[in-house]
């Protein structure tokens, strides 16, 4: 890894896993983590669908910011975003179906990830098409692993299930345990967020407000 990336790009790259992550620590993109971490198979393609349109979002925009006129510079990554999602999306009817129908609009909501538009507002518009790329898949995953960790503890503990496949023995529910329906519904969603960011935090000093 060091032969392939500088110490710059291991940062741009590794950086929003923990220490910069666009959730956690810039707030961001916490809209459809409340609407898409039910279960953890749609998170998980959610987490997916949108480092793809991220990363590529953000070399498309790299390669061409030079030629944007800054007027316009909205209107073309819209553009530039839609035909991502557009993609994203035809792809996961053709091949994934069951989730899109899951996913419903929140694919089409992907052009409104304010985390999309930031890293191309604040990273694409500057930087060269390759750290723009590390700098989209970095801001994807660490959105992405936020999604998948909620995900894992509402379906676990609302619906005794991962993926779908029961992993709570059916001896449990015999001894009297009960699934927290609680955790199903949104609101619960927000509060495993809080709590991640708690950790994190607790974790990380000089993120913490003096």
């Amino acid at each position: 890894m060091g032969k392939l990336f500088s110490n710059k790009q291991k940062s741009i790259l590794l950086g929003p896993l923990s220490k910069n992550n666009p959730v956690v620590v810039q707030m961001l993109g916490i809209c459809s983590a409340l609407a898409v971490t039910a279960k953890l198979e749609p998170a998980i393609v959610m987490a997916l669908s949108v480092t793809v349109v991220v990363a590529f979002a953000n070399v498309i925009i790299s390669l061409i910011r030079n030629t944007i006129p800054s007027r316009i510079r909205i209107i073309v990554q819209l553009v530039v975003v839609a035909a991502l999602v557009t993609i994203v999306s035809e792809f996961l009817k053709a091949y994934a179906y069951d989730v899109s129908k899951q996913l419903s609009v929140f694919v089409g909501l992907i052009i409104t990830n304010c985390i999309l538009m930031g890293r191309l507002e604040a990273f694409a518009l500057a930087n060269n098409p390759w750290d723009s790329f590390l700098d989209g898949v970095g801001n994807g995953l660490g959105y992405g692993i936020i999604l998948i960790i909620v995900g894992f503890f509402r379906e676990l503990l609302g619906s005794g299930t991962l993926l779908g496949f029961q992993v709570i023995p059916e001896k449990f529910y015999e001894w009297g345990y009960v699934n927290n329906g609680l955790m199903i519904l949104p609101p619960m969603a927000l509060i495993v967020v809080a709590i991640i960011i708690w950790v994190h935090r607790s974790y990380n000093a000089d993120l913490q407000e003096k």
